[in-house]
């Protein structure tokens, strides 16, 4: 077998409901990730394209604050009155810088005049970067690099000719991205955590919302277990339109159920009169003393037990196929033994019945009687002067029915043969050997058991188990 089958097997078995929360839990984890990502990303992007203004604002100040020499020389005059505004360049190491860099024909820094912030540190502009800028004048180069702290900064390189001189001049303007950097860190934190409570948040509210949503599952569950033990005959109550046309079907199905059943009963009661009939008039015509009408009456008992078993048990099944049944085992009992009592009566024998008012088992009326006429017949008989009949619950969800009498008894050894079909343990009574194994059959066919054992009474103990209802 395959061994993914068993995790997909898993996977089938889960609720709707748990099926639903899963996948809203893995989408708003993508939700969640994918927005805090893409968010801190445009942050990040609209920050840095703020720090690119204000370079170019820098950068386009410090070429108005330039002026070459008429001397011939080519060098620069620093026209200090026209430095940019803001007081951050004057204080060392402040994490906003500007520098002039005067360059000879091979690119090769000849020398610079630098903002006060920088004070006695070393900035470095990016080779790469210069190239790129002198090879392109006037156009502005945005790059990340370390500025003069070794901090992480965001550089802006612009290279400049004027008519005076041969060589360009590159200006660069220079911030420090930390506090940039941090602010990116701590959006990221705050998305995160509005988001994970939002999501949160929202997988709350669904799962109450789909508990609410389902709740007309749980109220068909709960009819159908009603149904099933005989508490109601069919789904009623008002359904949803989306759950409607299941109860419709189901009430439909279990209508269905029981006009099969119906119709086994009849067909087994007309099969019963159609071999029944023939049976009598063999055994009627029979009277005689010869050896065929003995061979006929014997023979004709015979098959008449047997279309006798065979019978009770196609009605049991069909019987135990029916949905919805409920007998209450104090009234089929205390029927049976009122009449055990008046045939016994002459014998000194009596049936006493010691079973709670409340006990249902989910068996038809008519296989609980056949169940307990067996028993309390074959009790009657063996019993010397009592037989009492109890009943009572187990965790299991099954009824214990228990039938005593003060008889003699069965050994191990003969218990297990009394409940194969046409036994007699004892020739000289009455019967055909069917009682015990047609109990046997019903029990068996309703999902239960029947047991015999030795009784606190001092005789034989049947035991029955039924499902409860």
């Amino acid at each position: 077998m395959d061994s993914a089958d068993p995790q997909k097997n898993r996977f089938q078995r889960l609720s709707l409901a748990r099926r639903l929360m899963i996948g809203a839990a893995l989408w708003s984890l993508l939700l969640v990730v994918g927005g805090v990502f893409a968010m801190t990303a445009v942050y990040r992007a609209e920050t840095q394209n703020l720090l690119d203004d204000e370079h170019a604002a820098t950068l386009q100040t410090l070429s108005r604050a330039i002026r070459p020499l008429d001397d011939g020389t080519g060098r620069i005059e620093d026209l200090e009155e026209r430095h940019p505004p803001d007081p951050r360049f004057t204080v060392p190491l402040s994490g906003k810088y500007w520098i002039m860099i005067a360059v000879d024909e091979t690119g090769a820094r000849m020398g610079d005049i630098r903002s006060r912030s920088i004070f006695d540190e070393t900035v470095e502009l990016p080779a790469a970067s210069m190239r790129e800028a002198l090879d392109n004048p006037g156009q502005f180069i945005n790059v990340n690099g370390l500025g003069p702290a070794g901090e992480p900064a965001r550089y802006a390189i612009q290279s400049t000719t004027y008519p005076q001189r041969d060589n360009p001049v590159l200006l660069a303007a220079i911030s420090d991205r930390t506090l940039t950097m941090a602010g990116v860190d701590r959006l990221r934190t705050i998305l995160l955590v509005a988001m994970l409570a939002l999501a949160g948040g929202t997988l709350a509210a669904m799962a109450l919302a789909l508990r609410y949503a389902l709740r007309p599952l749980d109220r068909i569950q709960s009819d159908i277990t009603e149904i099933r033990e005989g508490r109601q005959a069919a789904l009623s109550g008002d359904y949803p339109a989306e759950v409607m046309p299941l109860s419709e079907e189901l009430n439909k199905l279990l209508e269905h159920n029981r006009a099969i059943v119906t119709r086994a009963r009849t067909h087994v009661g007309n099969l019963a009169h159609a071999l029944k009939t023939p049976l009598a008039v063999l055994r009627n015509e029979a009277t005689g003393e010869s050896q065929l009408d003995d061979v006929v009456r014997r023979q004709s008992e015979s098959m008449r037990a047997n279309v006798e078993h065979y019978l009770t048990r196609a009605q049991a099944a069909a019987r135990a196929e029916a949905l919805g049944v409920r007998t209450q085992v104090l009234e089929a009992a205390d029927g049976i033994a009122r009449v055990m009592n008046k045939l016994f009566a002459a014998d000194g024998k009596s049936v006493t019945v010691d079973i709670p008012e409340s006990l249902y088992v989910r068996t038809e009326r008519q296989d609980l009687e056949e169940i307990l006429g067996n028993l309390l017949d074959n009790a009657c008989k063996w019993a010397r002067t009592s037989v009492t009949i109890s009943a009572q619950p187990e965790e299991s969800g099954l009824v214990l029915i228990n039938i005593d009498d003060d008889g003699p008894g069965l050994s191990p050894e003969q218990r297990q043969q009394a409940v194969k079909r046409g036994v007699r343990l004892d020739e000289t009574a009455p019967g055909t050997g069917l009682g015990l194994s047609i109990v046997a059959d019903i029990s068996d066919m309703n999902g239960g058991s029947l047991s015999l054992e030795e009784s606190p009474a001092g005789g034989l103990r049947a035991s029955v188990k039924l499902r409860r209802a």
